[in-house]
């Protein structure tokens, strides 16, 4: 059963193939100042549709997208040109290929109180 979902304007939308077993609570900096709650996915199986406007920082692991209009953030994905670095660990290329990471808060009947919400200790990043 796909879910639906969009940001606060609805300019973006995005379609999953499941609502989220569990989503991740990060601390990190920007994570902690977004609120978001992200839900993994492959990325194979993810539609997102709608003008984005894209964030990188840190490690430049990650394109970190945002609705232009609203400014809800919506989605990160691997940076293509991250995955083929020297210095990539390879669990962590691993993790990243084919993944992408969903804000759950936008999925339609998401609820933080009926899902497991895992918290992701990266304060450090």
């Amino acid at each position: 059963m796909s879910v639906r979902g969009s940001c606060h304007c609805g300019a973006v939308r995005i379609e999953v193939p499941a609502p989220p077993d569990w989503a991740a609570d990060c601390n990190c900096s920007l994570c902690t100042k977004r609120g978001t709650l992200m839900a993994y996915y492959p990325a194979s199986k993810v539609t997102v549709t709608g003008a984005t406007a894209r964030y990188v920082w840190g490690d430049r692991l990650l394109d970190l997208h945002h609705c232009q209009t609203c400014g809800c953030p919506t989605h990160w994905t691997a940076r293509a040109d991250a995955l083929v670095r020297d210095d990539l660990p390879d669990e962590v290329r691993a993790a990243l290929t084919d993944r992408v990471g969903i804000n759950a808060r936008l999925l339609e009947g998401f609820d933080p109180e009926t899902t497991e919400i895992r918290k992701l200790d990266n304060r450090d990043l």
